[in-house]
C-alpha cells in the first residue's frame, strides 16, 4: 500500500476529484410502480430512519435480511441459485470466490451515478469485479476497518495506540473477544511486530497454499496455546456490542462501527486503529442473477448514493461512506469519533484486506476449526 504523509479523512472520503451531486436517477416508472425490494445485507447497515426515508420517498417496500459474514451471503446465493434477493453485499476482497459461481449479473452503469462516490473505491468494481469482461458486478457501499475496541473505564493501552497483541495478553486474560479468523490474522501481525515471525509472513500467505499452511500453522499453534485468554468469539455487530456492554469484555478485536456506535451513544467504549495497522475493507452492492425488482434496486442504489442520506446513515451505524460529501451531512460526534479512531498516521497505515482465492478461504477454515475446537 502506498503511504502518504498527507492522507486525511477528507482524502479518504473524497478521493481524487469530487463531483457535484445531481438529481436522483431513478425513473418515474419505478416510483409509480412502487413494489418491493429484497435486500441481503450486513445486519446494521440500513438504519430504520434510512429505510423509512427511502420507502416514504419512493413507495418501495424493503424486505431486509441481515447477515453477519460473507460466507452467509455466498451460501444463501448458492442454495437459491442466485434467486430470492435483488441486492447482496459482498466485501471487496471476495471477488475471486464469486466469479466462478456465476451468481451475479453485470451492473448497468448507465443507471448508476458512479461519479458520486470515491473514485478509488469505484475502481474496485471495474478492476476486481469485471467478471468475464462484461462490466462491473460490484458497487462500493460502506467502508470501515477492523481494529481494537476497549472499555475506557476498565483498561487503557500502554502506549499511544493499542495492539492486536492486547487481545491475547496475559493482562487481559478472560476479558477479550474477536472473530476467529480475524483474530488469527491479527495475532500474526502482532507476532511479526514482536519478532516471533518474519516480517511480511501474513501477506505472503495469500500467494500460494504451501506458504499459507506454513504461516497459518505457526500462527494457529501460537493462538491455541493462548485460547483460554479469549472470552468471546463474535459473529456479528450485536455480539460485539453485547460483549463490551454485558459480557465482561474489556478489549476486543472488532469492526469500527459497533464500538463507535456505542461511543456515540455515550458508553465508555473507544475504538482505535492498532499500532500494526487497522484492516480496511469496503462492502458493496451486487445484483444476483435472479433479481426481479430491477427498477426498484436501481432506485435504492441511487438513494444510497445521495450525500445527505449516506451522511445521516453514518451517524447511526458508525461506519463510513464512499459517497463524496457524505461526511458533510454527518454530525459532529461522528467526525470527532473518526479523528480519535484514526489519529496521526493511522489512515496512511491501513492494511487493505487482500483478495482471497477460493483455496485460501478453504484452508483458512481448516485452521479456524483447529483453533475453535482446541
Amino acid at each position: 500500500m502506498t503511504k502518504t504523509k498527507t492522507l486525511s479523512r477528507r482524502t479518504v472520503l473524497k478521493g481524487a476529484g469530487a463531483a457535484a451531486l445531481a438529481a436522483p436517477l431513478y425513473s418515474r416508472s419505478a416510483l409509480a410502480s412502487s413494489g418491493e425490494l429484497n435486500i441481503l445485507m450486513w445486519s446494521d447497515y440500513l438504519p430504520p430512519d434510512f429505510l423509512a426515508a427511502f420507502e416514504a420517498e419512493t413507495g418501495i417496500k424493503v424486505n431486509y435480511t441481515g447477515i453477519g459474514s460473507n460466507e452467509e451471503i455466498i451460501n444463501k446465493m448458492k442454495a437459491t441459485k442466485g434467486e430470492g434477493f435483488d441486492i447482496v453485499s459482498p466485501t471487496n476482497n471476495r471477488s475471486l470466490q464469486w466469479e466462478p459461481l456465476e451468481l451475479l449479473q453485470p451492473i448497468d452503469m448507465n443507471r448508476v451515478k458512479i461519479d458520486a462516490v470515491n473514485p478509488a473505491m469505484a475502481k474496485i468494481g471495474t478492476d476486481a469485479w469485471n467478471f468475464g469482461a462484461k462490466g462491473s458486478h460490484w458497487l462500493p457501499h460502506i467502508w470501515g476497518t477492523e481494529g481494537i475496541a476497549y472499555r475506557t473505564d476498565l483498561w487503557l493501552p500502554a502506549g499511544d495506540a493499542p495492539s492486536y497483541g492486547d487481545v491475547w495478553s496475559e493482562e487481559n486474560a478472560g476479558k477479550t473477544m474477536g472473530r476467529a479468523h480475524s483474530m488469527l490474522l491479527g495475532a500474526g501481525l502482532f507476532m511479526e511486530r514482536s519478532g516471533e515471525m518474519e516480517p511480511g509472513s501474513i501477506w505472503s500467505a495469500y500467494n500460494d497454499e504451501e506458504t499459507m499452511r506454513k504461516v497459518w500453522g505457526q500462527v494457529t499453534d501460537w493462538c491455541v496455546a493462548r485460547k483460554d485468554r479469549i472470552k468471546l468469539i463474535w459473529n456479528d455487530a450485536d455480539t460485539q456490542k453485547n460483549g463490551l456492554l454485558n459480557e465482561g469484555v474489556v478489549v476486543g478485536q472488532t469492526w469500527d462501527g459497533p464500538p463507535l456506535a456505542l461511543k456515540a451513544a455515550g458508553e465508555p467504549v473507544h475504538y482505535q486503529a492498532p499500532v500494526e495497522g487497522a484492516m480496511a475493507w469496503v462492502d458493496g452492492m451486487s445484483i444476483p442473477t435472479g433479481a426481479t425488482n430491477i427498477d426498484q434496486l436501481y432506485a435504492f442504489i441511487d438513494f444510497s448514493y445521495r450525500a445527505d442520506q449516506a451522511g445521516h446513515a453514518i451517524d447511526s451505524h458508525g461506519y463510513n461512506s464512499p459517497v463524496l460529501g457524505a461526511d458533510g451531512f454527518a454530525g459532529d460526534v461522528y467526525k470527532k469519533n473518526f479523528q480519535e479512531a484514526y489519529p496521526g498516521e493511522s489512515l496512511a497505515n491501513l492494511n487493505p484486506w487482500p483478495a482471497e482465492a477460493p483455496w485460501y478461504a478453504d484452508v483458512r477454515t481448516e485452521f479456524v476449526n483447529k483453533f475453535t475446537s482446541a
